[in-house]
């Protein structure tokens, strides 16, 4: 279902950020991507969507990323978005409808409906006309996760959306993710809380800026592996 072959970044072009990682899934899963701070998960995503000059391939269902954009959907870190920009919830969240739009075409009542249904899901229809800067960080990333339920992205990726949020709105959206995997989607999820690998993903990534271990969460998340990923960082007491 999604195969990465041999990922490499390199901003000075001497040292590698990711070095040479490579992967597959064959399933819907919701994958989360795990690392000590430094380890170049970030990078991989961005690397992996070419987001960033990078080497290497990601296919997804058999094709290469260059044929499945309208497929994917990226949501990046909250502190990367300028909340001060003048748009509303509802307008941010349409804006996940124009990579399957026609040039200059208009949205119609039928897109606004399903902006609305969206809002609805994630329990922000009541703050649909505030600007995006009246809003707490767990409610601006519920909005961000409705403008991907609009696009009908297949393979989702996500960095660290769960910093700096409420438990209420990192549960709604934990039971939304859930349900994008059972529709047969793909999700993909920077992650740093150890304590909740085990409840939320079901296979893991493990990386230091090369790839350590992937595989189903159960095989995967063992001691070794998490000596092997976080030793140097869990010796220091940071992670």
């Amino acid at each position: 279902m999604l195969e990465v072959k041999d990922i490499e970044v390199s901003y000075d072009g001497i040292t590698n950020v990711v070095d040479h990682v490579s992967f597959s899934i064959d399933r819907p899963a919701l994958v989360g991507i795990l690392g000590p701070n430094g380890a170049g998960k970030s990078t991989l995503i961005k690397g992996m969507l070419k987001l960033i000059p990078s080497k290497g391939e990601l296919f997804f269902r058999g094709q290469p990323l260059k044929k499945m954009q309208k497929e994917v959907a990226y949501v990046e870190q909250k502190s990367a978005i300028d909340y001060t920009f003048p748009i509303t919830v509802r307008e941010c969240v349409s804006l996940g409808l124009y990579p399957k739009l026609r040039l200059m075409q208009k949205l119609t009542k039928k897109h606004w409906q399903q902006v609305d249904a969206a809002l609805e899901k994630v329990k922000m229809v009541e703050y649909k006309n505030r600007q995006i800067g009246e809003l707490s960080g767990g409610q601006f990333q519920r909005v961000l996760i409705a403008r991907t339920l609009v696009q009908e992205a297949s393979l989702i990726f996500l960095d660290e959306p769960f910093v700096g949020i409420d438990a209420t709105s990192e549960k709604i959206i934990m039971d939304i993710l859930r349900s994008f995997r059972d529709e047969g989607k793909m999700i993909m999820i920077v992650h740093h809380d150890l304590g909740k690998v085990d409840h939320y993903f079901d296979e893991i990534i493990m990386m230091d800026k090369k790839l350590i271990a992937y595989g189903p969460t159960k095989e995967t998340f063992v001691q070794s592996n998490i000596i092997g990923t976080y030793g140097a960082a869990l010796g220091l007491g940071v992670l």
